[in-house]
């Protein structure tokens, strides 16, 4: 083994990345790149190495691409771990830059991730499956949406966000199901 892959395998198997960013809505805690970069700091010194991300945009048309490099070197090897995430220019509520932005965090995130191998499958966001195995127990305790939660949950629909993920969590009337619906 080399000395870079030894000290990336001393990495891996020390770092604790903490998920400090909480989904209000979706009421689950997630990682972001900022999270991982932070953790990793204490070993840069320490094994002698840094980490760097390089982005490019690699398809333009139909959906723009961008692919995010993650790469550990320690001044004569190196190794790269990549992400490809497509930019969702149809969000709404987002500009231009905001929607690249947002595709360029999350490819961030998971190049970061597959070098150090965080894995995201336990994390709410990579799990939930917005109420579509429900059981009819479930369905039926949901809570009914509040007024507040109703203003939030049309500010999220008008942002992009589905209907369904709002339905999965509270108990809808007809008539609020119409509004959000109407919202898009």
């Amino acid at each position: 083994m080399s000395k870079l892959n030894q000290k990336l395998a001393t990495i891996q198997t020390k770092l604790k990345a903490k998920k400090s960013s909480y989904n209000s809505f979706g009421k689950y805690y997630f990682r972001k790149a900022e999270d991982i970069l932070e953790a990793i700091k204490p070993f840069l010194l320490e094994q002698g190495v840094t980490v760097t991300i390089n982005e490019e945009l690699i398809v333009n048309d139909p959906v723009p691409r961008i692919k995010s490099t993650a790469t550990i070197t320690d001044g004569v090897d190196a190794i790269h771990a990549t992400a490809v995430v497509g930019v969702d220019l149809g969000q709404k509520g987002m500009q231009t830059s905001q929607q690249f932005g947002a595709a360029s965090s999350y490819g961030k995130k998971y190049a970061l991730g597959n070098l150090f191998l965080i894995d995201d499958t336990a994390d709410s966001d990579a799990t939930n499956d917005h109420g579509k195995k429900a059981s009819v127990i479930e369905r039926v305790t949901k809570p009914a949406i509040t007024k507040e939660q109703m203003a939030k949950a049309v500010e999220y629909v008008t942002a992009g966000g589905k209907v369904e993920a709002i339905e999965s969590k509270y108990k809808l009337t007809n008539e609020q199901r119409k509004n959000l619906t109407k919202t898009l």
